[in-house]
């Protein structure tokens, strides 16, 4: 008699959906995931891979291959419009948590990592996206813009804050996302060669961040943020350009790569509270649920510890509905630390004054003495703010 094995429908290819595909692989199931894009995005900011994550990472036999890619990064360092330092955090300070953590990496390349190692675990549909979703007590019918209909057991939203299931699913995205307040601009530039291993941030008037961080291959990730209380219309490259028009430091050689950059990304800064993470058998994970913003920097860390706690409910649990609950409650207490702003939040990051820049520079200043230290070890503390629990079908067998 042939064994029904549970059918999973992710969408998105990024880094929550593909790790899930791994566990949920490994507990059995046969995954689709779907991805609007071409294919595997490229680029993107670096990322870390913090506190119970780096479990995570490492019970999937994937930290190696992580290391091996890693950026190196020295440290993070505030900076004036002469590039002279105002404040620096080395990157083992705080335990290898702090701004720039012990292990970053490019997005793109731990998505290529994750796909890699799942490329004959789950079937990848490119190109590709859901349009309606239609469920019943036994299971989910999936429509598809390229046309037709699938049945699924489960389906689950990894597609980010501007997920795609969870507005089929859940409801508009108004309900669900916060504006910050602010827009941030990330592409690549050719490595200007005197970062030496460090992240640069520049403050100028106006609410506006420029950011320069080194990667590997001969590039470094440019970032270019700013406060705003309107709601932009036209997200592209002049866009950016026009706000950023006049500044000093780095931000003219920035701004004539622009143009030539082809993984340019624009958005604006939000963060992602959605009650209960699952609707019949549609669940959510990572940033399509629960997002802290860049600000809150374990967006990453949560969609991996997210993926295995998801897949481990799943595969003990006796319904859909049992197991996303049980999910949930695994993870909320981390989730709630995970998506806090660090103290200040858009103010602190895009301070708006030449005053608030300087307060700014010299609290940063105090990083390593007290009462700043102890606020900040909390703070970057959140990372292992959960206990993995083990799950037997996860478990490899020898």
């Amino acid at each position: 008699m042939r064994v029904h094995r549970t059918q999973v429908l992710i969408s998105g290819a990024g880094i929550a959906g593909p790790a899930l595909a791994w566990w949920l692989h490994r507990a059995g199931a046969d995954v689709t995931i779907v991805e609007r894009a071409p294919g595997p995005r490229p680029g993107g900011h670096a990322v870390d891979i913090r506190g119970a994550a780096r479990a995570v990472v490492d019970r999937m036999g994937l930290m190696p291959t992580v290391l091996a890619n890693r950026v190196d990064e020295r440290g993070f360092a505030l900076v004036d419009a002469r590039g002279h330092r105002l404040a620096a955090m080395p990157s083992d300070m705080f335990g290898g948590e702090g701004i720039a953590a012990e292990i970053e990496i490019s997005r793109g390349d731990l998505t290529r990592i994750l796909i890699d190692a799942t490329h004959d675990k789950a079937d990848y549909r490119y190109g590709d996206r859901i349009t309606a979703l239609t469920q019943d007590s036994d299971g989910v019918d999936a429509t598809f813009a390229s046309g037709g209909t699938e049945r699924y057991d489960l389906v689950v939203g990894a597609d980010g804050v501007h997920s795609g299931v969870r507005a089929l699913a859940f409801g508009p995205s108004e309900q669900f996302v916060r504006p910050l307040g602010g827009y941030g601009a990330l592409f690549s530039v050719p490595d200007p060669g005197d970062l030496d291993g460090w992240f640069l941030m520049h403050n100028a008037p106006g609410g506006r961040v420029a950011a320069l961080r080194p990667e590997r291959a001969g590039t470094a990730k440019a970032s270019l943020s700013f406060r705003t209380k309107e709601r932009l219309g036209r997200l592209d490259r002049t866009a950016v350009a026009e706000r950023f028009a006049g500044l000093g430091w780095r931000v003219p050689a920035l701004l004539a790569a622009l143009p030539a950059a082809d993984d340019f990304y624009f958005d604006s800064i939000d963060q992602v509270h959605v009650d209960r993470w699952h609707r019949g058998r549609v669940v959510l994970l990572g940033d399509a649920g629960y997002c802290g913003s860049p600000l809150a920097g374990l967006g990453t860390s949560m969609s991996l510890v997210g993926a295995y706690v998801l897949a481990g409910e799943l595969a003990e649990a006796k319904s859909p509905t049992a197991a996303f609950t049980r999910y949930q409650q695994a993870m909320a207490a981390y989730v709630a630390d995970g998506t806090q702003l660090p103290p200040g939040g858009m103010a602190a990051f895009a301070p708006n004054t030449r005053l608030a820049i300087r307060l700014k520079a010299l609290s940063m200043s105090q990083m390593n003495r007290w009462p700043s230290k102890q606020l900040l070890a909390r703070h970057f503390s959140k990372a292992e703010a959960i206990t993995l629990k083990p799950y037997p079908a996860l478990t490899p067998t020898t």
